[in-house]
């Protein structure tokens, strides 16, 4: 068993259990139901039930299987594919997936929904990782590309350590950015407090964002207030820290919305619709390790996040 010992954030107090426990770990609703039911969560030595409401001064001890690291194919609902040659493989990934199976992570992922669909895949990179030069969060969707052949794999890995990459993202913040285009340079390292966060720290890693406000999304002095203001920002990645953009726009006091384990206001989170945070990888732009040609794609808003992003714009 793995064990996780986590403190309850502000934001997810007065949840049930197992709406929080999804959001902090970053697992499905019903995987933490089922964590939950197998007696795998205690407070103060008591098990606790799906319905607890949580308290800040709650310390959680969660115990997690270990699970195989084998790739065990999986088909994936809403998993798409954004590009594919002999060489490598664009996916568009949904939320609710992981990059590659991983301990304490016994949820879909990409590469696991790879294999299913009948895609060969780089045997380079441990083989639970076989494959994969970058990845997102679990709760973050969008391009991410995976290696088919070794010699893209290397490429790939080499371009990504370079910065040579083009990386977009999408994010809807919880009040406006100022400037509003502007660059956070900030080094991240673990959080002090939750060995599950990560925060600004100055023995942190050098972290730098680039983001330029692109939509304000209900002004001060607009209607319906109880949403508050908000910013459609695209950002540029300098470099690829976990958690970067997430932590960088918490610590400029602007979280994104929906992301309540780094600040972000539950209620306005469930008014939109949205179990996650306001993050989309939105495009990926390199070199093809192979012919040398310029590859860029582009992914669409999925429903959650489109369906939030409009009732924003309502005044």
């Amino acid at each position: 068993m793995v064990s996780r010992y986590l403190p309850v954030p502000d934001g997810v107090a007065g949840m049930r259990l197992d709406a929080a426990l999804a959001r902090m770990l970053g697992l499905s609703r019903s995987a933490a139901a089922d964590l939950i039911d197998s007696g795998g969560v205690t407070a103060g030595g008591v098990v606790l039930a799906k319905s607890t409401k949580l308290d800040p001064s709650m310390f959680l001890e969660v115990s997690m299987p270990e699970p195989k690291l084998e790739r065990q194919p999986q088909v994936i609902p809403g998993m798409g594919i954004l590009y594919d040659d002999d060489d490598l493989v664009i996916v568009d990934k949904p939320a609710g997936v992981a990059a590659h199976p991983s301990l304490g992570w016994d949820g879909p992922d990409v590469a696991s929904g790879l294999a299913a669909a009948g895609y060969r895949i780089s045997t380079s990179g441990a083989p639970e990782r076989q494959g994969i030069v970058s990845r997102l969060d679990v709760g973050t969707s969008g391009a991410m590309v995976v290696a088919k052949s070794e010699r893209a794999y290397s490429a790939l890995k080499q371009m990504f350590k370079n910065r040579e990459v083009k990386k977009v993202y999408h994010a809807v913040t919880q009040g406006v950015p100022e400037p509003l285009q502007g660059t956070i340079e900030a080094p991240i390292g673990r959080h002090p407090g939750s060995d599950w966060k990560f925060a600004v720290t100055t023995s942190g890693r050098h972290a730098v964002t680039h983001y330029e406000v692109i939509e304000m999304l209900r002004p001060s002095g607009s209607g319906r207030q109880s949403l508050g203001s908000a910013a459609l920002a695209e950002i540029h990645l300098e470099t690829g820290r976990t958690h970067q953009i997430r932590v960088h726009f918490a610590a400029l006091k602007h979280p994104l919305v929906g992301d309540i384990t780094y600040g972000a206001d539950p209620k306005a989170a469930s008014k939109l619709g949205l179990e996650r945070q306001w993050l989309h990888a939105r495009g990926l732009g390199f070199q093809h390790p192979v012919t040398g040609d310029w590859l860029e794609v582009t992914s669409e808003y999925p429903d959650d996040l489109a369906n939030a992003l409009e009732e924003l714009r309502k005044f």
